[in-house]
């Protein structure tokens, strides 16, 4: 166990810290980053929630959620500063419809272990297109 910070005689230890603390970094950090990438705080929800014990189907399906919610926040965040475009998100609307749809429908027939590899992968491939790509 790594130690976060010693107080007098007391140690603080990470794993300890996290626990008790685990839905405000978790909650925050997802936060966080959907308002500034967009939807980007299910990077952090997903792995999070499977630390705490969620298998990876329910996972992903509470780690999207908690990100509705926090879409609706970053929209009227992002619609008060005149920083959305309504017109181009709405034309994507549909579309993504029929796409969540459709993967919640596979999120059943794929098994656990293979839903944590494609996830992995999208990650690692989003990463390497941000860092080497844009």
């Amino acid at each position: 166990m790594s130690i976060v910070w010693c107080r007098g005689n007391t140690i603080f230890y990470m794993k300890d810290f996290i626990k008790k603390h685990a839905k405000i970094l978790t909650g925050a950090l997802c936060g966080l980053l959907n308002g500034l990438f967009g939807s980007g705080g299910g990077v952090v929800a997903v792995p999070m929630l499977r630390f705490f014990g969620l298998e990876a189907r329910k996972s992903h399906a509470t780690s999207v959620a908690v990100i509705f919610f926090l879409s609706i926040i970053s929209v009227i965040a992002y619609s008060l500063r005149g920083s959305l475009e309504w017109q181009t998100a709405l034309s994507y609307i549909p579309w993504g419809i029929a796409g969540a749809v459709l993967g919640s429908l596979l999120l059943k027939k794929v098994p656990n272990s293979l839903l944590r590899r494609i996830f992995g992968v999208v990650v690692l491939a989003s990463s390497v297109r941000i860092l080497f790509f844009q």
